[in-house]
């Protein structure tokens, strides 16, 4: 059966007391992984959920002949959104539960939990004065208690609110060092749960990125014409985790860093520093053996100046609650064994308009009521908070869709060039009788006689891609050197990468000869010993060229098919794992560190160990193998796109700007939130979520509301994910909307049933939500 990944980059927004509801999504996202693992290796679910997915999963294979593997593996996550990313990457990796997380949610998200030791009112008449105003907000008839507050849960709110009104004011109620010892219990409390295999496979890595915002800054010089240089103020910060080189995310007191300062929500709770750190681990008695490599990685310029331990961190919705550029960057490198369905989803709990807006306006833009001046407390909060953080996504987006956009341009140029390369070559290679009978050693002819042959038939054209080629070779070196020197200066980069050029002047590699499309023997020599990108953006072509020329097409054995796709990811392996950090090792670390004084040692090395011309030969040797089982026409396809790609990568390189080079198709972008989840219930978030009360701060008053969030959350998200799921199908073979909505009414019995008795605050709403889902129509 045909394989096939949907990659899942996850984008989680901040949302104060709305973390509760995100946890709800990111626990379901994680049943489905749970699901498609088990699918994936033919063993049976335990959780009922788990079960409806699994179910899913097989009907959709038996329905399409597509064995879907669902992962997870980049994710990036503000503020509310930080903390559950963190989280849900840790049970990933580490094959931990999220299960014991929801009890602690429920337990210990609260307001008298969460306040400063020292901001708590001692006594009923600490602060007497502050009482008739804590009366006038609660008590009064008709007042915000009343009017906002579910009836059973009004008695709690009005308590909790009237010792949060008495507590210490111009200064943040919450405590940080409560803060960080529940993020550390929570950590334990996973490390102590039923520890089940990682969800993802070994050689799938997974990128982990957070925000958070520098209070006083940090100088960056930028490079200008006039003057050279000049040094501006940089507050955004992104602590980034990945798994490359290694078998965990992090260290525990990374992960708390991380969580505590992106989630530093300002005037509630106090802004993070190391030293908050430091004394949380000496209380506990917690090593944190990589400290300074950490700082010095994360806060490098205050790390030079000893003043890591006094940088102020705050919240990282502040100036970035999408994160979605630090996950786009993420799908540069990523390895792929078989066809991939890449999606970006983020899940936003309270999408539309901003709630400090004053007044509606209308999509042709005329308001419906008059606008009323923002007054001085409301124009600050804007300025300093909301208006940062709601701003549009619609840039990340268009830079999603130009990527998009340009890989289906290129696709375009491919499919149109596809019968004039084929002629090409069969001509070049003089229609040899042998084209269906290849062997590894007429493979390694043949494509050498064709690359060199693709050379004259580009003509001026060359020149062009010779010089993209070569700096795609100076910046594959200078990237690979970033990984293994993760804590050098951007500085030495700069200084390699003029190295490197000045080491290409000398060996005369980029200029060509006068006489037209004419490369020289030594610079065929550098690309074949240096030009990897090439090699995988050929793979790459070669499995979609299968998808599409033969498997659509050619009526043959799925055997046969599966043969030359696992031939070709195979093959595709052998050339990721040179660029992997594990396979360079220390030496390599060394020559980089020597390359800005000794450029030609640190190519010379590179091309030695890496020994590309070696793999051409496994390479050529496993495809030639696989193309045999493949009846004829078949086998005359797959041999003239492989032979023939020189011909592509010619007309399509400079049209790559630098896409395409690993997961080669179109990304798609999908969303969670309340608003996208009708089937139970419609009117999105306002009428489903408790937590939006208080400015985002209703679900810390009340037990009843974060349960309340929490079993949103899940349905939420498993609806989305069933949504998501079906989407991938191939075209023509789409679920009805009844098929879809019957498994939707499935998983909700699910999880209600699975919640049950864990939720004891909202049992009347458990008993409407079954009545509700019995409702939905098939």
């Amino acid at each position: 059966m045909r394989e096939k990944e949907l990659r899942l980059a996850l984008i989680c927004y901040g949302g104060v007391s709305l973390a509760i509801y995100m946890h709800g999504v990111t626990r379901e996202i994680w049943h489905m992984v749970r699901a498609s693992r088990a699918f994936h290796d033919d063993t049976p679910p335990t959780r009922r959920s788990e079960i409806v997915y699994h179910d899913l999963l097989t009907e959709m294979s038996r329905v399409s002949g597509v064995k879907l593997r669902v992962l997870t593996d980049i994710i990036a996550g503000s503020s509310a959104g930080g903390i559950n990313g963190i989280f849900l990457s840790q049970a990933i990796v580490t094959g931990q539960s999220l299960e014991p997380l929801t009890d602690m949610w429920l337990d210990m998200a609260d307001v008298d939990v969460l306040l400063d030791p020292d901001a708590r009112p001692l006594s009923r008449f600490t602060k007497f004065w502050a009482t008739p105003i804590a009366w006038m907000v609660l008590r009064r008839r008709g007042g915000a208690v009343e009017r906002t507050v579910a009836k059973e849960a009004q008695q709690e709110v009005a308590a909790k609110l009237s010792r949060f009104v008495r507590a210490r004011w111009f200064a943040p109620p919450f405590g940080g060092n409560v803060f960080s010892k529940l993020l550390l219990d929570a950590l334990n409390a996973m490390a102590a749960s039923a520890k089940d295999a990682p969800l993802l496979p070994a050689s799938q890595p997974l990128d982990l990125f957070v925000t958070v915002t520098d209070y006083y800054g940090h100088d960056r010089v930028l490079r200008l014409n006039s003057p050279e240089e000049v040094t501006e103020s940089e507050h955004r910060i992104t602590v980034d985790f990945s798994t490359r080189g290694r078998t965990d995310l992090a260290d525990i007191p990374e992960l708390i860093f991380a969580a505590r300062a992106t989630a530093s929500f300002p005037g509630a709770f106090p802004p993070f520093s190391v030293r908050e750190l430091d004394r949380l681990l000496a209380r506990e008695n917690i090593p944190w053996l990589g400290r300074s490599a950490f700082l010095k990685r994360i806060l490098p310029q205050q790390f030079a100046a000893n003043a890591a331990e006094d940088t102020m961190l705050i919240d990282g919705s502040v100036l970035a609650n999408a994160p979605f550029n630090q996950a786009i960057s993420a799908l540069r490198n990523r390895p792929a064994r078989r066809e991939v369905d890449r999606r970006f989803v983020y899940i936003d709990p309270k999408p539309g308009r901003p709630s400090f807006r004053f007044g509606k306006r209308n999509i042709d833009g005329t308001a419906d009521m008059p606008r009323k001046p923002p007054g001085f407390f409301a124009t600050i909060l804007g300025a300093t908070s909301n208006i940062p953080r709601e701003q549009p996504i619609r840039d990340s987006l268009e830079k999603i869709t130009g990527r998009s956009e340009r890989i289906e341009r290129m696709q375009r140029v491919i499919d149109s060039l596809r019968n004039e390369v084929e002629n090409t070559v069969e001509m070049l290679l003089g229609k040899t009788w042998f084209l269906t009978k290849p062997t590894a050693s007429r493979m390694q002819k043949w494509r050498h006689s064709a690359q060199e042959k693709a050379i004259v038939a580009a003509g001026f054209g060359y020149r062009a891609y010779s010089h993209l080629k070569i700096t795609s070779v100076v910046d594959d070196i200078v990237a690979t050197a970033r990984r293994s020197l993760p804590d050098a200066s951007n500085a030495f980069f700069r200084n390699l990468r003029a190295a490197l050029w000045t080491e290409i002047a000398t060996r005369n590699l980029d200029h060509m000869p006068p006489h037209q499309g004419k490369a020289t023997a030594r610079q065929i020599a550098f690309f074949r010993a240096h030009d990897l990108r090439f090699r995988i953006r050929r793979l790459r072509f070669l499995a979609r060229h299968l998808t599409e020329e033969i498997e659509n097409i050619i009526d043959m054995p799925d055997d046969d098919i599966a043969k030359m796709r696992d031939a070709i990811y195979k093959c595709l392996a052998l050339f990721l794992d040179l660029e992997t950090a594990e396979f360079l090792g220390a030496d390599f670390a060394l020559a980089a560190k020597s390359g800005v004084e000794d450029p030609a040692g640190l190519m010379d090395h590179l091309a030695a160990q890496r020994d590309l011309v070696r793999t051409d030969a496994k390479v050529d040797k496993i495809l030639c193998d696989a193309m045999l089982t493949l009846p004829d026409a078949a086998r005359r396809i797959m041999l003239l796109g492989y032979l023939g790609y020189a011909l592509y990568d010619i007309a399509t390189l400079p049209l790559l700007q630098d896409e395409g080079f690993d997961e080669f198709d179109p990304v798609k972008v999908d969303r969670i939130s309340p608003d996208d989840c009708a089937s139970i219930r419609t009117g999105g978030t306002a009428a489903t979520l408790k937590g939006i009360e208080f400015n985002n701060f209703g679900a810390f008053f009340s037990r009843a509301y974060r349960e309340n969030d929490y079993l949103w959350g899940r349905l939420h998200g498993a609806e989305r994910m069933i949504d998501i799921l079906i989407s991938s199908l191939p075209q023509g073979h789409e679920f009805s909307a009844g098929r879809a909505q019957s498994f939707k009414k499935q998983v909700f019995h699910a999880i209600l049933d699975e919640e049950q008795d864990r939720l004891t605050h909202i049992q009347p709403l458990i008993i409407s939500l079954r009545g509700e889902v019995d409702q939905i129509k098939l």
